[in-house]
């Protein structure tokens, strides 16, 4: 199955839409999910809008900042052309992490990706190494992450797609 799986994945057209800027947790678990699915990785910026159609599949992924996405994503999702039933994924690392706060989280990306007319195939969330804000002084929260099992984790949701 997983052999049939990666074959037609082979013949599909994937991009993943990643920011990741601390300390590249998000970009890992982007890598991963790339190497799986024979992706092209963009950031928002190296990103044209317009292109966003012509791929099969689209995944868009950052960490999680103030509960959202980061802005530059949220930007790009919000200039995206309409679409009809067009498969994408939403992903995100993210300090404290749980089924509600991944869907609270994505919230704000899954609304605008849904308006635009995009079908939510998958969610995948996990904890990143979190510096911010005070966090700093302590040493930080989640050092390690994403570890080997996140990166796995990460594997099997895309193998799933």
């Amino acid at each position: 199955m997983e052999n049939i799986q990666n074959e037609n994945t082979l013949q599909k057209k994937v991009l993943i839409v990643v920011f990741s800027y601390h300390h590249q947790n998000t970009e890992k678990i982007a890598k991963v999910m790339a190497s799986v699915l024979n992706a092209q990785i963009k950031t928002p910026q190296e990103t044209n809008k317009d292109e966003i159609p012509h791929y099969d599949l689209v995944g868009f992924g950052s960490g999680i900042y103030s509960a959202k996405h980061d802005k530059s994503l949220l930007e790009l999702v919000q200039e995206l052309p309409e679409v009809k039933n067009k498969n994408t994924f939403i992903f995100s690392t993210a300090g404290i992490t749980g089924k509600s706060k991944a869907s609270k989280d994505h919230a704000t990306i899954r609304k605008k990706l849904e308006s635009k007319g995009y079908k939510i195939v998958g969610e995948f969330q996990c904890k990143g190494f979190n510096t911010n804000s005070f966090l700093k002084l302590f040493g930080g929260m989640n050092k390690g992450r994403p570890n080997a099992v996140d990166l796995e984790n990460a594997e099997n949701f895309a193998l799933n797609l």
